[in-house]
């Protein structure tokens, strides 16, 4: 059975940090290019980042660029997202996507899906 579980998702002040994990199981993650995305209460889904399968290569929202990092350890089958500076407008659901093809921005590109880690940024 192929699941994504996020883990790593809390209450945290303006100008803290999170880290974000993904757990992949039933499949490797090694020929997947993974991704975040958020959505927020009343929004639609939007892209947060994306790593290669390699992890040569990343990409990055404009929002969150500079301050969010992703990485990932295919030995370990898991993603991660490093949330540095969060700002009230960067609570959300998170959630981690798996796709078969390139990196991209767009939802309809990953076909397996975790299902959230509310992160919640507020003093």
């Amino acid at each position: 059975q192929v699941q994504l579980v996020e883990s790593g998702g809390g209450l945290v002040q303006p100008g803290g940090s999170l880290t974000l994990s993904c757990a992949a199981s039933g499949f490797t993650i090694r020929t997947y290019a993974m991704g975040w995305f958020r959505q927020a209460p009343g929004k639609e889904r939007e892209f947060v980042a994306a790593i290669s399968w390699t992890g040569i290569n990343t990409y990055y929202a404009d929002s969150v660029k500079g301050r969010f990092t992703i990485s990932r350890d295919n030995a370990k089958n898991t993603v991660y997202l490093q949330m540095n500076s969060l700002k009230p407008e960067d609570t959300a659901v998170y959630y981690c996507a798996a796709s078969p093809g390139t990196p991209g921005s767009l939802p309809s590109g990953y076909n397996y899906w975790g299902q959230g880690t509310q992160v919640t940024v507020s003093s």
